[in-house]
């Protein structure tokens, strides 16, 4: 009978836990933005060609050596606009879905979609902009978390998670476009 007055008492506890967990959750930011910038020593012409080709963009996306096992695809042009790329993976770092060029604006802009499947949407850019010593170059990254609690709080790391990959894959288009 002890027992049974105490996991009843233990149940309560977990139900109201998880009702105070989803309240908190509906304060907590339903979008999300994270963005990085590295000065690179050259001008947004020379940076424009890595980052408005999805294929251009493997040879320093932080991501692509990751997962030796995935398959990637290209569709669409070979630059700009309509420029298309999937991936599958079962490498949870990686996963699966796709990204698509939906803007391009020759040495200044280019945005993605990005579909994680059952991880939701994003869309992405990176930002060129001249400054004294080369270019600034911004990626980011903007997530809406939807009404998901679980989704809400994952967006809290998401600055840390997503950003230390940022920061790698700017440091390898530096060195890429800084070696010429």
């Amino acid at each position: 009978m002890r027992f049974l007055r105490f996991l009843g008492r233990l149940l309560v506890v977990l139900i109201g836990v998880a009702i105070v967990l989803a309240v908190v959750s509906l304060f907590l930011p339903r979008e999300v933005t994270v963005t990085r910038s590295i000065l690179i020593d050259a001008p947004p012409e020379k940076i424009f060609p890595h980052i408005d080709s999805l294929q251009q963009a493997q040879q320093w996306s932080p991501w692509s050596g990751v997962d030796p096992e995935m398959t990637v695809s290209f569709t669409g042009p070979e630059s700009g606009v309509g420029n298309r790329m999937e991936w599958t993976s079962a490498d949870p770092r990686v996963g699966s879905g796709s990204q698509e060029i939906t803007e391009s604006l020759p040495n200044e802009r280019v945005a993605t979609a990005l579909d994680f499947g059952d991880m939701g949407l994003a869309t992405a850019w990176l930002d060129l902009a001249a400054a004294t010593g080369g270019t600034e170059v911004t990626w980011g990254l903007r997530a809406d978390m939807g009404l998901n609690p679980v989704g809400r709080y994952m967006g809290l790391m998401m600055d840390r998670w997503v950003g230390a990959d940022y920061e790698r894959g700017l440091e390898r288009l530096k060195e890429i476009v800084e070696a010429g």
